[in-house]
């Protein structure tokens, strides 16, 4: 078994063992169909280059568990346009919860 598969820090990363199993085998299906992979691969079996990707924040799942690829150097919440101020949802610290203006 690889390492790194037992270290909690790799299940917090990505949200739980449910995702990360569902992350790594989303991953190894589109590097078996061909997909190029973000690290360096020489001589690496294909689950070392998914957790790789991984543990490098190369890969990800979305909120609907779909496989996002990370290129470049933004984080996954910029290429997600992930923004969680209250601006954005529409929410005002003056709106009341119940509707009522009191």
């Amino acid at each position: 078994m690889i390492e790194e598969l037992k270290e909690e820090s790799l299940i917090t990363k990505v949200g739980g063992r449910f995702k990360l199993s569902t992350l790594i085998q989303k991953r190894l299906v589109s590097l078996n169909k061909g997909a190029r992979s973000f690290v360096d691969t020489e001589k690496k079996e294909p689950m070392q280059v998914v957790i790789q990707e991984i543990l490098e924040d190369r890969i990800y799942l979305d909120f609907d568990n779909n496989l996002v690829e990370r290129r470049g150097d933004a984080s996954a919440a910029d290429i997600a346009g992930l923004d969680f101020t209250d601006s954005v949802l529409g929410v005002s610290e003056f709106d009341s919860p119940t509707g009522d203006d009191r």
